[in-house]
């Protein structure tokens, strides 16, 4: 880094438009690739939360079918305490005894019918949970046939791009070390600004190549001598002439 002090305005900015040039083709590959990896992390997330409320679902339902099987044994041992009080009844010496015997069946007889109301009860809630179900597994599938069809997409992309992406990330770091440390600050800030990621841009028939405000000749004339830094008044651009612009290229 201490080398990099020595060199000449003229090599500082000649090392930011490379820097510009390099890093501008590297914006060129996440404008290819767009919304997509943004998409694809959405999409998995989505479908991960509803493979969790699928497995919810089920685990509710089994829990129905265990309280209906419960029910339905409630039910067996209430027909069967039912009988065995009818046969007791045959057996009664007064009255007393037969009111008392009719009880207990007529509890049984309300256990059963209460029992029946739980499972009627159960069976329409397990009707809710499976068209619940079977709507969750569609969404799932839905989703995953676009996650699909997007994960192809990027992966074209990236396929397509990966070495050349990785050439030009290697280029910006090797063209960051021969940039001061003090300037690339200033480069990355103004970059973070604009969505076009243009820190460094050329005057283009008078005018400043990222705002387009006019530049007065004087300024122009400063800015073809390469003696200092200049910047955009209106965006805050760093400018250079059209001439080092196009002279300055990406081995």
């Amino acid at each position: 880094m201490a080398a990099v002090k020595d060199y000449s305005v003229q090599d500082k900015l000649a090392g930011l438009v490379r820097l510009q040039k390099i890093d501008s083709k590297l914006d060129e590959f996440a404008i290819l690739k767009g919304e997509l990896p943004m998409e694809v992390n959405d999409l998995e997330d989505e479908i991960q939360g509803l493979h969790s409320r699928k497995t919810r679902i089920e685990e509710e339902m089994n829990g129905i079918n265990e309280y209906i099987e419960t029910r339905k044994e409630a039910i067996k041992e209430a027909e069967e305490q039912a009988k065995k009080y009818e046969k007791q009844s045959a057996n009664v010496k007064n009255s007393r005894e037969f009111e008392a015997i009719n009880k207990e069946i007529e509890m049984q007889q309300l256990e059963v019918k209460l029992a029946e109301k739980h499972i009627k009860d159960a069976n329409e809630e397990m009707g809710e949970k499976v068209r619940t179900l079977d709507a969750a597994k569609k969404q799932i599938a839905s989703k995953e046939g676009v996650l699909n069809h997007k994960k192809s997409e990027l992966e074209k992309i990236i396929a397509d791009t990966e070495k050349e992406e990785k050439q030009h990330k290697k280029l910006s770091e090797k063209a960051r070390e021969e940039v001061d440390e003090r300037l690339i600050y200033s480069y990355d800030r103004i970059r973070s600004n604009y969505r076009n990621g243009l820190a460094v841009v050329p005057v283009e028939r008078d005018a400043c190549g990222g705002c387009f405000n006019a530049i007065p000749p004087q300024r122009q004339s400063e800015i073809k001598l390469h003696k200092k830094i200049i910047v955009c008044e209106n965006c805050g651009r760093i400018l250079v002439d059209e001439t080092l612009n196009d002279a300055t290229s990406v081995k």
